[in-house]
């Protein structure tokens, strides 16, 4: 594919929150730098996500200049808060998986609570190193992942969500869509494909940056909301159910597993190695 390319990035700070889309990005082993290294947890220490809160949608966060999180919601002022020292952990519970993490400053639980009406706290993951292993039946020993659903970067196609788009205009709840690629969240999305061909891909490079393809991407309901109003509809789930259902699993994107680091650019070659 010769033509293929990289369209766009994108970076989610603070898990399940809107983030931003550099034009650049360094690939670490465990994700984009400063990719979903923030989540906000509950008092049981399982993370709070859009799936309990759709109005995190309509939040924000950045990491300004130098360190910290910025983070903004509609009728709170904007905060930013340091990375936390890292003066001992707590438990964070990431769909089963036990991680440690270290709180934020109390500032940061306040104003998260006072926003979802909910006892909240902001944790940072403060050593992706060793912290998270990513999923061993697709992982290679040692391959460590951040507060992402599961693996370190997802890659989605213009091309394929065009079709799913077509399909969404053929359904039942036609006037759901076009949806935009912001619904699924990913961190690089690829032009000039075929629709679909991602599903073939074992590795890939990304300009001069090599990565496993491990797996298709299960979809939740976080894909149902709306990125601007945080209300919910049918789709995309109802199309994916017909037409992109894999096991138990409705799928769209791909998972990546980065095999070496550098930085990636808008306008990069994609190169299908395998």
């Amino acid at each position: 594919m010769p033509n293929a390319s990289l369209h766009s990035i994108h970076v989610h700070p603070l898990k399940s929150v809107r983030g931003h889309a550099p034009d650049e990005a360094v690939v670490e082993p465990w994700g984009l730098a400063g990719d979903r290294r923030w989540v906000l947890i509950d008092d049981s220490g399982t993370v709070v996500t859009q799936r309990q809160h759709p109005r995190l949608a309509l939040t924000s966060a950045s990491i300004p200049d130098g360190d910290g999180l910025r983070m903004a919601a509609p009728g709170r002022r904007p905060l930013t808060v340091p990375v936390p020292a890292p003066a001992g952990t707590t438990t964070v519970n990431i769909f089963g998986d036990k991680v440690e993490a270290v709180l934020a400053d109390d500032s940061a639980h306040s104003w998260w609570s006072a926003y979802l009406g909910s006892d909240v706290r902001l944790v940072h993951l403060d050593d992706p190193a060793t912290r998270r292993p990513v999923d061993p039946e697709y992982a290679r020993p040692g391959e460590t992942v951040s507060f992402a659903d599961g693996y370190p970067l997802l890659l989605t196609t213009v091309s394929s969500l065009d079709a799913l788009n077509s399909l969404i205009a053929q359904g039942d709840h036609s006037d759901e869509g076009p949806l935009p690629m912001n619904r699924f969240r990913p961190n690089v999305v690829v032009d000039g494909t075929p629709p679909w061909a991602e599903d073939d891909w074992s590795r890939i490079a990304i300009g001069d940056v090599t990565f496993r393809v491990t797996k298709k991407s299960g979809r939740c309901v976080v894909t149902t909301t709306n990125q601007t109003n945080a209300e919910r509809g049918k789709e995309p789930l109802r199309t994916l159910a017909r037409h992109r259902r894999f096991g138990d699993q409705l799928c769209f994107g791909t998972n990546l597993v980065p095999e070496t680091t550098g930085t990636v650019r808008i306008g990069d070659a994609i190169s299908i190695l395998e």
